[in-house]
């Protein structure tokens, strides 16, 4: 056991939700074009009320030299939108004396350098059902940096038997947000109206699509397409179903994990061929994941790939790296994190009385207080805890530990903010 740690973690924790009730009057910083290296003048800025639904709590416009002020009504969590050639950007409204800078990005249709490192598909079925999490990790590495965004932003096609029932998108350093896929042509065709901001350093923007597919036959053969060239396509099975590759695919299997198949094909092109059968039921399990990825064969780009492959852009890694699919073990199967983040967003909203609800993305709404400073940390710890729990260096005693301590801290941010 380690006792120091834990408690370290919970008292941690439990200074940044007492830190988060310290009401602060005003936010104030300086908004930088980054593509141009400029201040951004001129600059429509407005504060968020996350525990109103939303809704606007001030409005400045930066000025000359892209600064701007706003002024806090309470001590509730909030969010600063800039809105630059129509482009939202967010931030979490420090509290105390802490500087809001924001940083955006001009504005075009298309951008040179985005391109998709890869589309992962996890596939479980039951009742009849196949149930389907696609995510997409795109990369922007445009010079100079630009933010791609229009009604068709990104666009994919799924299966046209697809029923969507949940959709997220991610910026690459900000928090999930719930968003409506729009018609885009032939059935089970779609786009994302949301922008691929530049990357954040190693950082790329998500996209994920939760959807069921009939499944009454006990066979269901998929048809990828993608729309940006992708340096690999994913396909995460439990060990009690079947994968047939179709004809002129090139899936080859990828040993990951002893309780998980993968399969992976390369340098996917828009209009290239893809397709593979799914046989048999079963679930990916989340329990007794103790091996580490440490595999050379992943879905990152290898030695040869000419996709993204500027400094800086996709991940070229090197051979006898760490398998670079160990990154996409956050979001596969470190999913019960999100999860927990995302109830306790749930059961921690206050919305304002009589507020109705947003038009337009909601963001995940923060644990305790809401303050996006303490989600952050609370879900840096989730992932950590369900890292270790992977990776199989944590006992299970340790685990529950880390979990009760982490409970704690929600409990004690429910009775705070009721």
């Amino acid at each position: 056991m380690r006792p120091t740690r834990f408690v370290c973690r919970f008292v941690f924790l439990s200074l940044l939700l007492a830190a988060t009730l310290t009401e602060a009057a005003s936010v104030t910083g300086t908004v930088t074009n980054k593509t141009t290296g400029k201040p951004a003048a001129g600059d429509a800025i407005v504060l968020v009320d996350v525990q109103a639904s939303m809704n606007e709590a001030a409005r400045a416009t930066t000025d000359a030299r892209g600064h701007y002020s706003l002024t806090k009504p309470g001590n509730g969590p909030y969010l600063v939108r800039v809105t630059h050639q129509g482009a939202p950007y967010f931030i979490a409204a420090p509290d105390g004396s802490g500087p809001g800078d924001i940083a955006v990005y001009d504005v075009a249709a298309k951008v040179t350098g985005v391109y998709a490192e890869a589309d992962v598909l996890e596939i479980e079925s039951s009742n009849g059902q196949l149930h389907v999490t696609e995510r997409y990790y795109v990369h922007n590495t445009g010079t100079p940096p630009t933010t791609q965004w229009s009604a068709r932003s990104f666009e994919i096609v799924l299966p046209p038997e697809a029923v969507v029932e949940g959709v997220e998108a991610q910026r690459p350093a900000g928090l999930p947000t719930s968003l409506k896929l729009d018609a885009d042509g032939p059935k089970g065709h779609y786009a994302f109206n949301f922008p691929i901001q530049p990357d954040d350093g190693d950082k790329s923007t998500l996209f994920e699509i939760n959807y069921e597919l009939p499944y009454s036959g006990g066979k269901f053969t998929f048809r990828p397409q993608v729309s940006l060239p992708t340096q690999s396509v994913g396909v995460l099975l439990p060990k009690s179903m079947t994968f047939t590759a179709g004809a002129g695919s090139t899936f080859q299997s990828v040993p990951q994990d002893p309780a998980v198949q993968t399969f992976v094909a390369r340098n996917a092109a828009p209009g290239k061929a893809l397709e593979f059968t799914v046989s048999g039921t079963g679930s990916i399990s989340r329990e007794g994941q103790g091996t580490p990825v440490n595999q050379q064969s992943g879905m990152g780009a290898q030695d040869g790939d000419n996709t993204g492959a500027q400094p800086g852009g996709g991940i070229g890694t090197p051979i006898n790296t760490p398998d670079p699919l160990s990154k996409y073990k956050w979001w596969i199967l470190g999913g019960l994190a999100l999860l927990m983040a995302a109830a306790a967003a749930f059961l921690l909203r206050k919305p304002a009385p009589g507020a109705g609800i947003a038009s337009g993305p909601q963001i995940l709404q923060s644990p305790a207080t809401g303050n996006m400073a303490l989600l952050n940390v609370l879900k840096e710890e989730l992932f950590a805890v369900e890292s270790e729990k992977i990776a199989g260096t944590i006992t299970a005693a340790e685990y529950t530990e880390v979990k009760a301590a982490l409970e704690i801290v929600l409990k004690r941010a429910l009775t705070k903010s009721s």
